[in-house]
């Protein structure tokens, strides 16, 4: 008995022009992505090799994929103790659904892995548009997603570039909430306050420590101490025991987040010194880590799963073919608890 021919695929394609897969689907689907040289030699092969699409897959050319993605570029251990991407994506996934459209989440170890998770995605039609959360200061996704003309939001503050890149902003005033701290704690009598800070090379990152110095400057207290970490527990553990080792040690430190800040009250006690007696902890996120710990800490409190919702709407707007637009989330408000109080007398 005759068996049928086996059909060719595309990575057969791929293998025979030298090319990605991705870029035969770029070629294959009429995608944007690929040199005109590219394409025609990508489908001569195809023809060559006797490749056609299947009927579903024909009967779907033009059709939605009715999912948007999300690809996180953090390592899984790191992303695994934030409880702010949690809510972030409740609050995505709560306003797709209710449109009826999945989200597609990918956890990748870096830019460039991200990068191709994000052309094959386009390249075969599963997702509509995207998320890019965690932007750099200099952010090598912002190319590719113009070049690709993927509809696309920034869960960021507006960047320079943004109206000539056609992408959607959804952000927070940074600088506001950081000046709601810094302001709070010296009026409690905090005068050598320091920072532990997330990744330097996040955009927000950068951002707030620009505003912490700034702050510190207007109410005429001398350059303060700032730590970079990765954000995890055991490097804002490092970085306390680092500031409270000092001659000058602070009499109080704000983190980046709830995870380091938690990972300073151990620190604290450790060392034998009490908060808020002898240090005051304020945290850069709200979340019920806050409350659970022994004192509560104080932290700055906003919408996360609002920020969600309003991220997916604008990237709904978009895909529907509204044009990109910034949105504004309320600013984080200063929520006190018993970790902050006034620093020691002398």
């Amino acid at each position: 008995m005759n068996r049928p021919a086996k059909r060719a695929t595309i990575a057969e394609i791929a293998a025979r022009a030298g090319v990605s897969i991705g870029a035969v689907s770029y070629a294959l689907n009429g995608r944007p992505g690929v040199s005109e040289q590219t394409r025609k030699r990508i489908l001569e092969i195809a023809d060559e090799l006797g490749w056609r699409p299947s009927l579903a897959a024909r009967s779907l050319s033009g059709a939605r994929a009715h999912s948007v993605g999300l690809i996180i570029a953090r390592t899984a251990d790191t992303l695994g103790v934030e409880p702010f991407y949690m809510r972030f994506i409740a609050g995505l996934e709560r306003e797709l659904s209710e449109q009826r459209v999945a989200l597609l989440l990918q956890v990748v170890e870096d830019h460039d892995a991200a990068i191709e998770a994000m052309r094959l995605a386009w390249a075969e039609r599963r997702i509509d548009g995207i998320v890019v959360t965690d932007l750099w200061t200099e952010d090598t996704r912002i190319p590719v997603l113009t070049e690709l003309r993927i509809p696309a939001v920034l869960a960021s503050q507006p960047r320079p570039d943004a109206p000539t890149t056609r992408l959607g902003t959804v952000w927070k005033d940074e600088a506001a909430a950081v000046d709601a701290s810094v302001d709070y704690l010296v009026a409690l009598g905090h005068r050598t306050i320091a920072r532990v800070a997330g990744l330097p090379t996040l955009e927000h990152t950068q951002l707030r420590i620009v505003a912490f110095r700034e702050a510190m400057a207007r109410q005429g207290l001398p350059e303060p101490p700032i730590i970079e970490t990765d954000y995890s527990a055991e490097e804002g553990a490092q970085a306390t025991r680092t500031l409270l080792s000092r001659r000058d040690r602070p009499t109080a430190i704000l983190y980046d987040n709830d995870v380091m800040a938690v990972a300073a009250l151990n620190v604290a006690q450790e060392m034998g010194i009490s908060v808020p007696g002898d240090l005051s902890i304020a945290a850069g996120d709200d979340s019920q880590l806050c409350v659970l710990v022994r004192p509560g800490l104080t932290a700055l409190s906003w919408d996360i799963q609002a920020y969600g919702r309003n991220t997916a709407r604008v990237l709904l707007e978009m895909i529907e073919g509204g044009p990109p637009r910034s949105f504004q989330q309320s600013t984080a408000r200063l929520l006190v608890r018993a970790s902050t109080g006034p620093p020691p007398r002398g």
